[in-house]
């Protein structure tokens, strides 16, 4: 039995998952940033004699070599090797994976990727995320970063300006291809600050400035990450994050990128993702068991 957590800078959230990967949650505590004694407190306080290891959905990027984390939204487990200081803390295996990679492999083992040998998961949230799932392993690469299509140089300068990204560089495909980016491509084409949702919801009413938005959205989107199918050779890719809840904005997307794909397709590519539960929590229990499993 998994005691999984996805865990965001303002809440903790906890499940319970057996052998099938299922997840009951267990609720939900809040975040301690800049204590890492209460940080494992919090997470032992959801611990019970049947807890045989602890797995985290966290969005920070884990080095698998050195075993420590990025992350830049809790101060308290930077740069900490962080499964190995839990572990101690808590007495019990604990397993520390990135949040899109969570998501992915949750897609693909219970979720749009099922039966699916090689899974690309896309977040379109806040900005731009993603995670390789390939035979049920996620993929990490060196540093931990791959499937992180979201960053570097990469967008269309031609389109739109290269802004400058948190990650140190500019250009990057996080920059506007999220919920943030699209407001700034709102933003640079019309002069005016409007909210994603209102913008999606005035395209889907056939408003031509936010069409105008939405379309350069696409083509900024679609050549990358088409080159990004292209190197992975992924058969379906759930779409996660807020973006995600605009299936027709997901179709538009889908058709760009299959028309720049060398391999031809008819069938949808992008589609939304499946789970109704938290997918952190899946793919967090999902590899922890994978873990427990291999000892």
């Amino acid at each position: 039995m998994i005691l999984c957590f996805d865990i965001g800078g303002s809440r903790i959230k906890a499940g319970r998952a057996g052998a099938d990967g299922a997840v009951v949650p267990l609720g939900a505590v809040p975040t301690p940033l800049e204590d890492f004694a209460a940080f494992a407190g919090a997470l032992s306080g959801f611990a019970g004699d049947w807890t045989q290891g602890i797995a985290i959905s966290i969005a920070g990027v884990v080095d698998p070599d050195s075993g420590r984390i990025k992350v830049a939204n809790i101060p308290c487990l930077n740069g900490r090797a962080l499964a190995a200081e839990l572990g101690r803390a808590l007495q019990r295996p604990v397993w520390v994976f990135n949040d899109a990679d969570c998501f992915a492999l949750a897609e693909a083992g219970m979720g749009a990727g099922r039966g699916h040998r090689n899974v690309f998961g896309v977040i379109l949230g806040t900005g731009v995320g993603g995670g390789l799932v390939i035979d049920g392993r996620i993929i990490t690469g060196a540093g931990g970063y791959a499937g992180e299509w979201g960053h570097g140089p990469v967008a269309n300068a031609a389109l739109a300006p290269w802004f400058p990204c948190g990650c140190g560089l500019s250009g990057c495909l996080d920059t506007v291809g999220g919920a943030r980016g699209l407001e700034r491509l709102h933003r640079h084409l019309h002069g005016i600050d409007t909210g994603s949702v209102a913008v999606l919801e005035a395209w889907q009413a056939g408003d031509l400035a936010a069409a105008q938005t939405v379309t350069l959205w696409r083509d900024l989107l679609a050549g990358p990450l088409a080159m990004v199918l292209n190197v992975v050779g992924s058969s379906i890719v759930p779409v996660g994050g807020g973006l995600a809840n605009v299936p027709a904005l997901i179709t538009l997307l889908d058709g760009a990128v299959r028309a720049n794909l060398l391999r031809s397709t008819d069938r949808p590519l992008l589609v939304p993702a499946a789970l109704t539960v938290e997918p952190g929590l899946v793919g967090a229990a999902l590899a922890g068991l994978a873990g427990l499993s291999h000892g």
